[in-house]
Formats: structure tokens, sequence, C-alpha cells
């Protein structure tokens, strides 16, 4: 059976994608590893940093929407080729910069630029993956960047290291470059006009997705997206979830390279435990969706595990307060992430299931508000820090967010279709 091969095609799709999250977040965390030897070459403090690791997470959040829309509209193949090339540019100009301003600019930029990677890969999911594997391949894409991240950190400190922060960007910028390159010649937005595709496979696809209605598509209504319950309860909790894993790519590795007196490489070893806990988290929640929804509880597979996801990761940031040296930390952060990543496997299966032709737009508003999480986030840490003197209360109100968002958790309908005609 072709659907039954080895590696079927829709799974190289989704190995390509796997290594694309993993590309995205490793150009990410660079600027979290840099931080000192960046600081020192601009002269820039600690909450001018702040704002330096935030205006990412502004950029990219207020492009998801635009970025779904034109991706549900020219498809994942161009969009991708088009977002990766842009942001692998600002990656490689990242050097140049030479003041506050100029570095705002550019990584503004940059984020605007990666904005449409993960409603793209929605949009490839939508038209390529059975719901049934939905749960998975979500799991899966997001692992890799936590992967990604885990490595970055280490690898990118010996590379600052090596051959400084300038070239490490210029470095990293042209990997994306090849990615998109060999995604323009080898994906096509629809299964059935793949070269390598058999007939068995596009049937089995596309008896197990959703399908598209055959009249022409009307404009999208965005007042009726803010307008649904659904969405707004989508948006809330993926706040929550983004609130407390961006301060890992963010603040992690300066904080505990500072606290418990580490050097550059040990402070990214500990680092990158958190992260290889959320591809953990992914894979688990991914099989839990995949599992509980292939016994018949469709609804309780988006729930369950984004309510457990919560719970786990609302407990780690707590218990990480008591803890006095960097292993008992470390240990509960990666508790705590592993908990929050459990949370984007359902999330972005959900965003898939009441958008449908619309899950670009939808994935991408639901990740607008969550790195508006990440936004504050970057600057909440250092602020807080600066007005109280300690790190309690920023890990206090993460811990808040995420118990609000189980409460998000237990209202929202998967099965319930977003309607976004005009």
């Amino acid at each position: 059976m072709g659907h039954k091969k080895l590696f079927p095609v829709r799974h190289q799709m989704v190995g390509a994608t796997f290594l694309l999250a993993l590309i995205v977040l490793f150009d990410r965390v660079l600027i979290s590893v840099a931080k000192d030897p960046v600081s020192e070459s601009l002269s820039l403090s600690d909450t001018e940093m702040g704002w330096v690791l935030a205006i990412f997470a502004l950029g990219y959040a207020l492009f998801q929407t635009p970025s779904g829309i034109f991706v549900d509209k020219h498809g994942p193949r161009k969009t991708l080729v088009l977002i990766v090339s842009l942001w692998s540019f600002f990656t490689a100009i990242t050097g140049a910069a030479f003041n506050l301003i100029s570095i705002l600019i550019i990584r503004f930029l940059f984020g605007a630029g990666e904005a449409g990677a993960f409603p793209s890969m929605a949009r490839a999911i939508y038209k390529w993956i059975p719901i049934s594997e939905r749960g998975i391949v979500n799991g899966i894409n997001f692992s890799g960047g936590r992967i990604g991240a885990a490595i970055a950190l280490p690898v990118v400190a010996w590379l600052i290291d090596l051959v400084g922060w300038k070239i490490s960007f210029v470095i990293l910028g042209v990997f994306g470059v090849v990615w998109a390159v060999c995604w323009y010649l080898w994906f096509r937005d629809n299964p059935e006009d793949h070269k390598y595709i058999s007939e068995e496979e596009i049937k089995y696809i596309q008896e197990h997705t959703e399908k598209e209605k055959a009249e022409t598509k009307s404009e999208t209504s965005l007042l009726k997206m803010f307008k649904s319950k659904n969405m707004l309860l989508l948006m809330g909790q993926y706040f929550s979830s983004n609130f407390t894993f961006f301060f890992c790519l963010t603040w992690l590795f300066p904080h505990i390279k500072s606290t418990y007196h580490l050097d550059s490489m040990e402070a990214g070893l500990y680092a990158s435990a958190p992260l290889l806990c959320g591809a953990l988290g992914n894979w688990f929640s991914g099989w839990l969706v995949d599992s509980t929804y292939k016994k018949g509880k469709w609804a309780l597979s988006r729930k369950l595990p984004a309510i457990i996801g919560f719970a786990l990761a609302a407990f780690g940031i707590i218990m990480s307060i008591f803890m006095n040296e960097v292993n008992g930390a470390i240990l509960f952060i990666s508790i705590a992430v592993f908990g929050a990543d459990m949370t984007l496997s359902p999330s972005w299966s959900t965003c898939v299931d009441i958008g449908k032709e619309n899950s670009g737009t939808v994935s991408g508003t639901m990740n607008m508000a969550g790195n508006l999480g990440s936004f504050l986030t970057a600057l909440a840490f250092p602020y807080m820090i600066e007005f109280t003197g300690s790190v309690t209360p920023f890990f206090v109100l993460a811990a808040i967010l995420n118990v609000l968002a189980i409460f998000f958790w237990m209202n929202i309908r998967a099965d319930e279709v977003l309607d976004l005609s005009k």
C-alpha cells in the first residue's frame, strides 16, 4: 500500500518541516547566547538588551495574521521560500548592527520574516496530513524547534568563541537560504501534484482529510474571527504557553550564567536541558492527542494534553523558585517546559480543526497572541528584577498565567468550525 511505505511522501514533508523548525529556533536563540558580546560591543544595558530580545517577538506577533492570510491565498510552497529567504537575510546582517536603534530595526524585521513559518506549516498539514496523524506531526515539528535551540546553546557559544558574534549570524543565515531552495524544488501545495507520490497515498490522504468546499471561497472576515469565543480562548492560552517558553530562548542562558557563575559552555549545556525536555513534551503530547482521538474522543484529545501540560508548567515554575543550586533549578524549569510544550500539539491541531481552509489565518492569529506573551516575557524579566530585586515575582506571574490557561481549555471546542466567510 502506498501510504504504508516505510517513509511515505507526506512523512518526507514532515521531515522537511521538522528541519525548518530546527533552523527557526537555531536562528532565534543565537541572540540570547550572544547577549554578552553584543551588549558589550554596542554598549547596551540589561534593560536595553531586554528590548533587543523582545522586539523580535513583537515583529513576529504583529505579522502572524497577515502571514496566515498570505499562505492561505498563495500556498506554503511560495510563502516559505519567500519568508525563509527574508529572515535568513536579516539573520546574516545582524552583525552589521552598530547601535541600539539599528539592532532593534534588524531584529524587528527578522521577527516579521519568521512570522509565517508555523502558519505555513499548519496550512501544509491541512492539505497533506490525515486528521489521525496531526497530533504527532505537530509534536514532531515543534520538537524540531526545541532540539534546534538545545543544540544551538552550546554550539553557538563555541562558534562565537571561534569566529565572533558577527560572523556567527552570517553562517546561520546561509543555512536558511539552502533550505528555501530545496523546499521550492521538492514541495508541492497539493499532494496530487507531487512527482513522487503514489496514487494509493493520494487516495489515503484524500479519504482522511477534510474536503474543501467546491465553490469559490469568499473573503475572510477578521471581525468574525476576533468575536469567536473559541478563538479568544485559544489566543489566551497560547499567550500563557509562550510567556513560559520564551524565557528559555531569551533570559535563561544569561540568568543561570550570572546567577551560578558558569562559563558560556557550561551555561549552554544547562540551558539546553529544558529545551530537550520541551521536545519530549511535544512528542508525548502528539502521541497522546492522536491516541485519544483514535478512541473516538475528539474533544478530549485536544483538552487533556493541554490541561496536563499547563498544570506541569505551573508546578515546575513554582518549585524552581525554591532551588538554591543550578541542578535543582534546571530540573524544575525542565518540568515546566515539558508541560508548556505539551500544549503546542493540541493548540495547533485545534487551529487546523476549526480553521480548515483558513487554518493558516487561524493558527497565525493564535500565534500572534502567543508571541505578544513572548514580547512581554523578554521585557518583564529584566524590568521586574530592576523594580523588585528578585526573580520570584516573574516566576509567580508565569505560574498564574498557566493556571488561567487550564480554565481556558475547559471551554475550548475543537469540533466547532470557525466560519470566517463575509
